[in-house]
């Protein structure tokens, strides 16, 4: 049998390219990321992972250490997935980052105290808890505001997102066997007079002659 001509294995080689593009084209990459024992890694994987498996988290997605401190505020355009122990590093990780699908999931039998996360453009949450054998995953979506103007908008301060839609989570109702809810406020012009017992708006730069949606979830 004669060996295949320049031409042939060029083609060949060709077709290899291009099978493997249409094979990595369809892979949606979501970002994981594992806060344990104030230790933070962040991931990217190409494929679900089961909540709270940090095994297989390591050897199915791309980490790296990140620092426990961020000055820039992030914006997740895809699926973010943030598995805790506790508290102490989700407000670092999440408090005025623009994030639209999020999922928290608590891999711990941990009673959590009552602490706020604001969230900018949520759309999706997702939350589920390892200790509670009756949970099941509970999901919510949240309609209302304009989270594409959000995306695309300039920061109106260094390190901070413009925050149209600001979603206030209650990381206590893990402890709660309740299902997932929430209320909308809309035209909000003032946070920090309308809402005085988030403490976060006096210190939070909000762009003037804006108004924008606030959403309690509980």
């Amino acid at each position: 049998m004669e060996p295949p001509s320049g031409h042939c294995l060029l083609l060949l080689g060709t077709l290899g390219v291009f099978a493997l593009q249409r094979g990595t084209a369809g892979q949606k990459n979501s970002t994981l990321i594992l806060a344990r024992e104030n230790a933070i890694r962040n991931c990217t994987c190409s494929a679900d992972i089961r909540d709270c498996d940090y095994s297989l988290a390591n050897l199915m997605c791309s980490c790296k250490t990140a620092l426990p401190l961020a000055v820039e505020r992030a914006r997740y355009h895809g699926r973010l997935t943030v598995w805790f122990t506790d508290t102490s590093a989700l407000g670092r990780l999440l408090n005025f980052t623009l994030v639209q699908d999020l999922k928290l999931a608590l891999c711990s039998t941990n009673t959590l105290p009552t602490a706020y996360l604001a969230i900018c453009g949520l759309r999706r949450l997702r939350i589920n808890a390892e200790g509670k054998q009756a949970w099941a995953e509970q999901s919510l979506l949240i309609r209302g505001g304009d989270r594409d103007a959000e995306e695309k908008a300039p920061r109106p301060h260094k390190g901070w997102p413009l925050c149209l839609h600001i979603s206030f989570l209650d990381v206590a109702l893990f402890n709660r066997d309740s299902s997932l809810k929430s209320y909308s406020v809309e035209n909000v012009t003032s946070t920090a007079h309308d809402f005085p017992d988030f403490s976060y708006f006096k210190t939070f730069p909000v762009a003037s002659n804006t108004s924008c949606v606030v959403t309690v979830i509980y």
